[in-house]
Order: structure tokens, then sequence, then C-alpha cells
């Protein structure tokens, strides 16, 4: 069995390339094909993988305007000569499920969701503040992506959706199924310690995740939160913050661990397509306050791991912050819940879909 993995790209570190980690961790002897690899923007350890890239590493530029070029993301993902696998695993978000396979082969996809700038193009504009000549001639060019979107969709044989959310997406636009399997998370051993007087948010310090929301609700009521990670939108969320909000910059494993233990709740503002920050800080056995739409819904429990608000304003996540100090929550169970979503279950989960897939081909041929 050759096996072959597919990613959109390695220019820069999130929650899809946490999942490729794992399964390149499974199936260690498969190459990764994608369309740019940049080695300083990804972790040390991904240098000693076979990685191939497409032509489009030879691009002038392509650090810096990778998103100018992606009209070419489809053809670079067609020529990429796969025929030497019986399986291809694409972990796809955008194009990487548009490989072609030889007959007879398999090709599972986890999709992160469909393509999202050519589904949920006001949404896409303004999470990447795109703007400009580029901004007023992407529209133009989407016909033409949602096209190869959905044509090269049949390519896959079997579909994995990373949340409820993103399952309903490919329902919707490939008119396929999809099996749900969330990201994995690692956990770590676990040991309550009491609550400390102060929230916790963070991650990727861009638009898209709200970020403001949290600042402005812990400012308008006083309360200690602590704010982790970095980005573009720093300094714009700085300027809001009031005395209560503390920004900790980049921190290793062992401090985030020590924040997701100790918080009185993680604030989750933002939508996102699966999320597994929330998870790690219900691994320590916190209960999370998110907005009530994408991941959050397949994570979070609520008055058993934390709480909902329904609409992103400051008025309605402060009331949810207010409503939750009188809730009562055992962290032991929300520890328990978290390890539904931790790694073991997730290979566990991934290996039967290969199973399943092959087994599928399998009685196809016979």
């Amino acid at each position: 069995m050759h096996i072959a993995l597919v990613h959109d790209y390695l220019n820069q570190y999130g929650g899809a390339e946490r999942v490729l980690e794992v399964l390149h961790a499974m199936f260690p002897q498969a190459p990764i094909y994608t369309s740019i690899y940049d080695p300083e923007a990804m972790p040390s350890h991904y240098r000693s993988w076979d990685i191939r890239s497409s032509f489009m590493q030879k691009l002038p530029g392509w650090r810096k305007h990778f998103r100018k070029y992606f009209l070419l993301y489809p053809s670079a993902f067609e020529h990429f000569d796969l025929s030497a696998y019986d399986l291809v695993i694409s972990s796809s978000s955008a194009y990487a499920k548009g490989v072609i396979t030889k007959p007879g082969a398999r090709h599972l996809c986890y999709c992160h969701t469909p393509m999202r700038f050519a589904w949920r193009t006001d949404d896409y504009v303004k999470r990447e503040q795109i703007s400009g000549i580029f901004g007023a001639i992407l529209p133009f060019f989407l016909t033409y992506l949602r096209m190869w979107d959905v044509q090269s969709s049949s390519r896959v044989d079997r579909f994995i959706a990373n949340s409820r959310t993103v399952a309903d997406r490919i329902g919707h636009f490939y008119q396929r199924p999809s099996t749900i399997i969330t990201p994995p998370v690692e956990l770590q051993a676990f040991e309550p310690q009491p609550a400390e007087d102060f929230y916790l948010a963070g991650g990727r310090l861009v638009p898209y995740k709200r970020l403001d929301l949290a600042i402005k609700a812990c400012t308008k009521l006083g309360l200690p939160l602590v704010i982790f990670g970095d980005g573009r939108d720093r300094a714009e969320l700085e300027k809001v913050a009031g005395p209560s909000v503390r920004f900790v910059g980049k921190v290793d494993d062992a401090t985030l661990r020590s924040l997701y233990a100790r918080c009185r709740a993680y604030l989750m503002p933002g939508e996102e397509d699966a999320g597994i920050q929330p998870l790690e800080a219900m691994g320590a056995g916190r209960p999370v306050i998110a907005y009530k739409a994408g991941g959050a819904l397949d994570s979070v429990i609520e008055g058993q791991t934390g709480r909902f608000f329904s609409q992103q304003t400051v008025e309605d996540l402060a009331a949810a912050i207010l409503a939750s100090q009188n809730d009562h929550y055992e962290p032991a169970a929300i520890r328990a819940h978290a390890e539904q979503f931790a790694r073991p279950a997730f290979e566990s989960r991934i290996r039967a879909e290969v199973e399943a897939v092959l087994s599928e081909g399998s009685g196809a041929r016979g």
C-alpha cells in the first residue's frame, strides 16, 4: 500500500497543519505534496519530512504574493504525478482535494472547510483584510473557482468534515455526505487547580477571531483578562484594552498549559470552523464561553462544559460572562468530555475511515 499526503500550502502554521502533523505521524513513509513550502515559516522538524512542492515554488515573490497567484493553484495540484500511490489523503481547505489519482486509487479528504474565499467571499475578504486591486478583481474570477471546486470534489471518494458546520457546507456546496471527525487535541496530564481570578483568550491575533469583543467586554466589566499569542491585530487590540487586560505574547507550551489550568474560563468570541484551543482549555478542566456557531457547537455543552452567547456583541458576551459566575462546573467532568476529542480518538477514527474507503474501492473493483 503506497500512500501520499496532500496539503494546500505550508507557509503558515495553524490548526490545519496540526492535523497534518498527526497524519504524518500515522503514515510516516508517505510523502507530502503541497503547492508552496516555506521552511522558515514552519516548525523546524518539518525539514526532515519528504515535502514535495509544485511549480509555484519557483514563482517570483511567492512568499509575499502567494494569494495573488490563486488562479494557478488548481493547475499546481492537478500537475502532481500521483500514479505511484494506492491511497491519497488530502488535508484541504481549498485546492488539495483537486489532485488527480490513478485509476483504482482511493482518495480520502479531510476537509477543514470548502474553499472559503469562493463560497463565503465577504467573510474571507473581511477576515484577511484584502483590499486594493486584488480585492477589486477577486469577485470576477470566483465563478471559475467555484466551478472547479465543485467539479474537483467528485475526485474525492470519501469526505471527512472537521465539524457539523463544515459537514453542512460539504453537503450544500458539493452535494456529498461526510463523516465528522474533530481535529486532534494533545491533552496533557490532568491535575485540577483552583481557578484564579482571570479570564483567558488568544491564539493568532487576527480580526476574524473577534478578540476585540473579549477585550471590550472584560474592560467594561473591569474583569482581568489575559491575552496570549501574537498577530497583525495586536496593535489595534491593545488600543481598545483597558487596565484589566494583559497581553503576554507568544508563550511556550508549559506556560499555556498553566494559563489554561488556572483561568476562570476560556473566552471564544469568534466563529471557528473547528477550534482546538477551547478543547485544550477543557482538557485542563476549565469551562468555555463561546459564540454559538461553528466548531463550538460540537465541543461546548451548555451548562456542563461552558456557556454560549448568541450575538457577536460586547453586551451579549459581557452578559454571558456575568451569568457564568453563578454556574457550577466540575473540572473532572469537563476533562472527561475533552478526552473524546484527544489524539488517540482521532487516530482511531481516521484509521476506520481509511479502512472504509479502501473497502469501498475493493468492493467496486470486485
